[in-house]
């Protein structure tokens, strides 16, 4: 088949690398968000999926929204096939929606109906799965409701981020996403309509959703800090300035402290939770590099009875 690739960020190249690497089917375009500001110069960069595409010597559209004439006819001249979709990060019209004849199919990372929305590895860690996965579907107007082509499992791993997850998603996702092209190709896979049960929304993380509770669980407190990295991190409050929490580890054994109480060994910082405490092993405060609770909590003196959240 004739594609045209739909992505924007660095965990749509998997997929976009395994369609071009097929040599089944061409990729004659790629559909991507615009150059965006970047660094600390805030210079005019080209997402991932660009660069990609231009290295391999492909055309790149870069509309500033899917419905603009220009970039439709500039589709309707291609005459695209079908046009596979990671992660492009804009609501595409009907009019575009319409225009390939095997339509427009997403590759989204969650075992669809659950998770529909933008951040569905993030709220999956957050909500404690013990499993994941991907799925491919014909995109419809609806969000994420479209029927699926096919899925693929991950396990979480007990220390997973959303970054660790997500880029193995990426890489599996991206055979899943092939094989679907190859399947509706010759006609050996056909989507089918997701069930009406077990439907949950993944809307995109909030800085406030961010903001770690130590009266909550330790449970909790760990698994808002894996499914908040790297992006958009996790956070507390130490001394009215705000401390990014990168890693911590629950301790069940540990129940002596209060919720964000801090206690400082000689190579370790705990802090109290709703249940038992967790032990903080990186850290990042404000204005700083990420760096070792241990050397973070030297640096401050952290005072008997001081608190996080506080």
């Amino acid at each position: 088949m004739k594609l045209v690739f739909a992505g924007t960020p660095e965990v749509a190249v998997p997929a976009l690398d395994a369609l071009i690497a097929s040599g089944r089917h061409e990729v004659a375009a790629v559909v991507t968000r615009p150059d965006a500001p970047a660094g600390r110069g805030r210079r005019l960069v080209a997402s991932p999926v660009a660069q990609r595409a231009e290295e391999a010597g492909i055309e790149v559209l870069k509309p500033a929204r899917p419905r603009d004439e220009e970039f439709l006819a500039r589709l309707r001249e291609i005459a695209p096939d079908c046009c596979p979709v990671v992660a492009y990060g804009a609501l595409l019209p009907k009019v575009a929606l319409d225009i390939p004849a095997h339509g427009w199919v997403n590759l989204h990372f969650s075992l669809l109906p659950a998770w529909r929305g933008a951040a569905p590895v993030q709220h999956s860690l957050m909500a404690g799965d013990q499993v994941t996965g991907a799925s491919t579907f014909l995109i419809e107007e609806g969000l994420d409701s479209g029927p699926v082509y096919g899925v693929v499992t991950e396990d979480v791993r007990p220390t997973d981020t959303s970054g660790d997850l997500l880029t193995r998603l990426a890489f599996a996702g991206a055979g899943l996403l092939a094989a679907t092209m190859d399947g509706i190709e010759d006609g050996t896979l056909q989507a089918v309509p997701q069930p009406i049960e077990g439907i949950t929304l993944a809307p995109k993380i909030q800085v406030e959703d961010a903001h770690v509770d130590f009266a909550a669980p330790a449970l909790r407190v760990d698994r808002v800090v894996r499914g908040c990295t790297p992006a958009p991190g996790a956070w507390t409050v130490f001394r009215g300035e705000r401390l990014k929490l990168i890693q911590v580890t629950p301790l069940p054994d540990r129940t002596d402290l209060a919720p964000g109480e801090l206690v400082v060994g000689k190579n370790n910082v705990y802090a109290g939770t709703g249940s038992y405490a967790v032990e903080l092993l990186w850290v990042q405060p404000q204005g700083k590099k990420p760096m070792k609770a241990a050397d973070w909590a030297r640096g401050v003196r952290i005072a008997p009875g001081e608190r996080l959240g506080a």
